[in-house]
């Protein structure tokens, strides 16, 4: 596709949004141990890197390095976990359906409005992990919109509740960084 990095990774306002731990916890549960986890969005500081290493092999790459999502893709991995962009999210997710791997990929909930994912997942179980909250992304003072894990192959059910522990004392493992 030409000139698709530059739709993917334009600066779209909502497009830089870092996943604070708290909202990398409850997927963790859903990832089979022993399966090679791709961040395909991610460098090695990102929450999602740093906590699903701690349980499962990772592999990550981000545009940054050269590791376009629509032409890169690492030698091994099992599934893929991340917090893309949210500019072009029809792409994105038809990229990541295309691979024919499990996913979880955190997305804003207004989402489902939109045509693209009836179209995408006519034929396959969209699989959502809501939160009964907003998460507050680390490099963001107001979030207007709620989001969540649409998943394809993870979950035991179409959708799952969570609470999202936003609170100090949420239990992040610690980690040698």
């Amino acid at each position: 596709m030409i000139g698709s990095g530059n739709i993917l990774y334009s600066q779209g306002k909502n497009d830089e949004c870092h996943t604070p731990a708290y909202g990398v916890l409850p997927i963790l549960e859903y990832i089979p141990k022993g399966k090679t986890i791709w961040c395909p969005f991610d460098t090695e500081e990102s929450w999602f890197v740093k906590l699903i290493s701690l349980q499962n092999p990772v592999v990550y790459s981000h545009i940054s390095k050269g590791e376009n999502f629509y032409t890169y893709e690492p030698k091994h991995w099992d599934i893929l976990i991340s917090n893309p962009p949210f500019t072009n999210k029809r792409l994105i997710f038809k990229r990541a359906l295309h691979f024919n791997k499990p996913f979880a990929l955190l997305m804003t909930n207004t989402w489902l409005n939109d045509a693209a994912p009836k179209h995408l997942f006519k034929d396959r179980d969209l699989q959502l992990l809501m939160f009964d909250k907003r998460m507050k992304f680390d490099n963001r003072d107001k979030i207007t919109f709620s989001s969540s894990y649409f998943c394809w192959n993870v979950l035991p059910k179409q959708i799952v509740m969570k609470l999202l522990r936003k609170e100090k004392t949420a239990v992040i493992p610690d980690f040698k960084g």
